[in-house]
């Protein structure tokens, strides 16, 4: 079930949710872990939400190259995306992993500059690198296009 990127997505806690569908918190807890839900939660969470059963039921977020959410995308954003990614179905967890892996590069490089000045220009390129997939980040977020909105573990943190 897909409920935790669904509610994420939309920006409501779990404590939200709960209000706006008449649960209780922790029903929604246990849903988001992988717990059986019971058809009426199910109902009365599709409709705070705005969605069929069937897009709860589902095992995978995917994204519906038709839906507004990537229609609005402006055009400049959509090739971002698709060449930051070399792929037409963008992962937040692989932009963060490049954002980390730019930081921390980045500073290494940066300290490295004390001996070169190459490796200082190749470390502010990296930290540039870095930030821009920060702001890819940001806009993937804003405009809702993840295939898998968020890492594994958080989904367990939650519980």
């Amino acid at each position: 079930m897909i409920l935790k990127e669904l509610r994420i997505n939309r920006h409501f806690s779990q404590e939200q949710l709960a209000q706006m569908s008449g649960l209780n918190v922790r029903t929604i807890q246990r849903i988001e872990s992988g717990k059986k839900a019971s058809l009426e939660s199910i109902k009365c969470i599709a409709a705070a939400l705005d969605v069929d059963i069937t897009t709860l039921n589902q095992e995978k977020f995917m994204i519906d190259k038709k839906s507004d959410n990537w229609k609005t995308l402006p055009l400049l954003l959509k090739c971002w995306f698709v060449f930051n990614f070399l792929q037409t179905r963008p992962s937040r967890k692989s932009a963060y992993r490049i954002e980390i892996i730019g930081h921390i590069s980045g500073f290494i490089f940066c300290c490295l500059g004390l001996i070169s000045e190459a490796a200082l220009v190749g470390g502010i390129l990296m930290l540039a690198t870095a930030y821009l997939y920060h702001g890819l980040i940001w806009h993937g977020d804003k405009y809702g296009i993840w295939y898998d909105h968020e890492k594994k573990h958080e989904s367990n943190q939650s519980s």
